[in-house]
């Protein structure tokens, strides 16, 4: 989500006019406009290293794509402190959990504690652990509305300050409108740039997508297993740059042909994309998101403010622009009802599943 010109008939969603309603045929062929991204510098072009954008919600999901963090830091959301517990409700094998639980307390997501009764110490949530919470609500209601099959939800949501059930809406920091991908315009922020990218981060998609799943029943995890690995990440923030056809993604990520084709197919698969012939003789296609691909952004905008706040050292990549209000924002989660921010401190749970049954603890819940 990065390095983007201001566009007033930008890309398909982080740089769109304000939602009007087209004819099917005409909204296709003009959502995904591309823009102008910031070059991939010829020389890095040429360099056998490869290059990426500098991005706040890459940033985010190096920590959370990682199957087993993000569980550990689920887990913690719902009152898990300590390593039996949380080794109980994951089935994570011991070496792992302490793998884990040491990197999480070196990126400050965790700190360790001591406790009164026991010598053991205790792994609680710092403050930009617990910032993390709205990035969870907003993939979680990504996940109720899109990858439920029918399902209930794992969990309602009940805001304690307003005492009513709650879904959660990303909404524009100044206005306090609800957001999507066609009502924000973006540039370059102070942290616009490219980086060589770190080899192998997050790469391999079949037995983390699986993992994802493990424990407790959980939409986030249903999210995240779309999402959650770089590659299928990456091809759906392109599209969002406007980015739709193969050679175009291809380029610009300088990604293996191999790799490429099997995003693209299990984002097709998925959902996320819909696949249209522009070309015969030979044939070829563009990727145009789907309504499922467009409702993604409200997540990817969530984590890119957390990624602004707590990884980019004051500069952030992209400004977004509301155009609604006309102001630059950062995204807020907050609730349907009463229209206040969520935090974890202020939620409470009705459960449609017993965690005794997984091993786990809590959450809170309400009856």
């Amino acid at each position: 989500m990065l390095n983007e010109r201001t566009s007033r008939n930008g890309p398909e969603s982080l740089a769109c006019n304000k939602n009007k309603k087209m004819p099917a045929t005409n909204k296709a062929r003009t959502a995904n406009l591309p823009s102008r991204p910031t070059p991939l510098p010829t020389k890095a072009r040429s360099s056998s290293a490869r290059h990426e954008r500098n991005c706040s919600v890459a940033r985010t999901l190096d920590i959370v794509s990682d199957a087993w963090a993000f569980l550990i830091i689920r887990e913690a959301f719902f009152g898990t402190r300590t390593f039996e517990a949380f080794r109980s409700a994951l089935g994570i094998p011991r070496a792992t959990l302490t793998d884990r639980l040491k990197k999480l307390t070196q990126l400050a997501i965790f700190r360790q504690a001591a406790t009164a009764s026991s010598q053991r110490k205790e792994y609680r949530l710092s403050k930009m652990g617990f910032d993390l919470y709205p990035s969870f609500v907003a993939l979680m209601q990504f996940g109720d509305r899109w990858l439920a099959d029918k399902r209930p939800a794992p969990l309602t949501l009940v805001h304690m300050s307003c005492g009513c059930d709650s879904h959660p809406l990303v909404a524009c920091s100044h206005c306090g409108e609800s957001v999507t991908a066609r009502d924000v315009t973006y540039r370059d922020g102070p942290g616009a740039g490219r980086h060589a990218a770190k080899a192998g981060r997050n790469t391999r998609r079949a037995s983390d997508g699986n993992r994802f799943l493990l424990g407790r029943p959980s939409s986030v995890s249903r999210a995240l297993q779309i999402i959650g690995d770089k590659w299928s990440f990456m091809v759906v923030r392109e599209a969002f740059f406007g980015k739709r056809r193969y050679d175009q993604i291809l380029t610009e990520l300088a990604i293996a042909p191999n790799i490429l084709t099997d995003r693209l197919s299990r984002l097709v698969a998925s959902g996320v994309f819909h696949r249209r012939q522009y070309q015969s003789s030979p044939d070829r296609y563009e990727y145009l998101l789907t309504d499922m691909g467009r409702d993604l952004y409200g997540p990817f905008i969530v984590m890119l403010q957390w990624g602004d706040r707590w990884l980019s050292k004051g500069k952030p990549p992209l400004l977004l622009r509301h155009n609604t209000c006309g102001h630059d924002f950062h995204a807020s989660v907050i609730c349907d009802r009463c229209k206040q921010p969520i935090l974890a401190a202020d939620m409470q749970y009705k459960l449609a599943y017993d965690p005794d049954a997984f091993g786990s603890l809590g959450p809170r819940s309400v009856t």
